[in-house]
């Protein structure tokens, strides 16, 4: 079951330095690594695409990096021949024997679990409670990584907390989580919570313009509906087809709002259609919806944290055409069908209702 899905890309000496406005849980790991106080299980907790999978990586590497030794070594050097960390190495060479495997993706004893479908079933812990039930083939310390553990179905969970109720020698858990209040109270207690923040609008549209060539304005209007996600607002912009195609579609339907009163309902329902023809991007397209009307309120206290400041004008002149409450009754509209997204309701009926609703003034 060891890895089943691929890793993170790290620069080429991984560690925790690459994780972006991360002060706080770095902090708490590398603590925890120097001291050689490790848990028997941890909670990484936060938005999507905030580095905990990257940062859980490299925390299963401190504890089982055989060198510190920043210059070159070979697998015969001896001193890689001792297995396990040691209080007061917090960081990972990214050359030993150890490191290169779990890079790789080839370490026996780091053990990745994640959805099968939709969720993580009972089988899937079964068959992980039969490979802790033997010793580590070569690690000091065993890592079980659970990603999404929020879609654990409830046998699963039960069977994941007996696991955690007598935790196997050698072994540590790691779940990643984007919201503590979706696992089993019971499980949460048998964790430290580690808390990731979302990442600041200024250093995601830098990264976008530093490593993908994104123009300074492009970058910051992607990184404003990330909401905090960097893979998020590289995910955002490849949906459209590129930085480009993105910023047209946006235009697009920042026009089709703004001017959403004054059209006749055969074209509402006409907008309505096309956007339910493009599913795959709809919750993208709403959330650009949902930063419009945003805007609209937050331009009368502060212009500084408008998110779509290319249209500043029009947003200004916007604003004046509704009531606070009516701007936050069609948040609420949009918000209400962003939620059925996932199930199997008649989007386009949705959508023809919420279309209708904000198209009054």
């Amino acid at each position: 079951m060891h890895w089943v899905g691929t890793l993170p890309a790290f620069e080429a000496h991984p560690d925790f330095s690459v994780l972006i406005d991360q002060d706080q849980p770095v902090r708490l790991l590398t603590t925890i690594l120097e001291k050689g106080t490790i848990p028997h299980a941890l909670l990484f907790a936060g938005v999507k695409g905030v580095g905990k999978l990257t940062a859980a990586v490299i925390f299963a590497m401190a504890c089982n990096c055989l060198g510190k030794d920043p210059g070159p070594v070979t697998d015969g050097d001896k001193r890689f021949q001792a297995g396990g960390t040691q209080p007061g190495s917090a960081e990972p060479c990214g050359r030993c024997r150890s490191c290169r495997k779990i890079l790789s993706g080839n370490h026996p004893d780091i053990i990745f679990v994640q959805p099968s479908g939709n969720y993580i079933k009972i089988d899937q812990i079964r068959s992980l409670r039969s490979t802790l039930a033997m010793k580590p083939y070569e690690a000091g310390i065993r890592v079980v990584l659970i990603s999404s553990s929020h879609t654990m179905n409830k046998p699963a969970g039960n069977a994941l907390l007996k696991v955690l109720e007598e935790p196997p020698d050698q072994t540590i858990f790691i779940l990643i989580v984007e919201r503590v209040s979706e696992l089993l109270p019971t499980i949460v207690s048998r964790c430290q919570h580690i808390r990731f923040n979302p990442v600041s609008r200024e250093h995601i549209g830098a990264y976008l313009s530093e490593k993908f060539q994104f123009d300074t304005d492009t970058a910051m209007v992607l990184a404003s509906v990330a909401k905090g996600s960097l893979i998020r607002a590289l995910q955002i912009s490849n949906s459209y087809g590129g930085q480009e195609d993105w910023m047209k579609m946006r235009s697009w339907l920042i026009n089709e709002i703004d001017t959403l009163p004054s059209k006749p309902v055969g074209l509402v329902l006409a907008f309505a259609e096309r956007l339910s023809k493009k599913k795959d991007i709809l919750s993208d397209s709403l959330e650009i919806i949902k930063s419009y009307f945003r805007d609209l309120i937050v331009c009368r206290y502060s212009t500084e944290k408008i998110i779509n400041r290319d249209f500043i004008d029009r947003i200004q002149h916007g604003s004046q055409k509704f009531s606070l409450n009516s701007l936050i009754k069609k948040i609420e509209e949009v918000e209400s069908v962003l939620q059925k997204i996932p199930t199997n309701v008649n989007l386009r009926l949705s959508l023809e209702v919420m279309l209708m609703r904000l198209a009054r003034t």
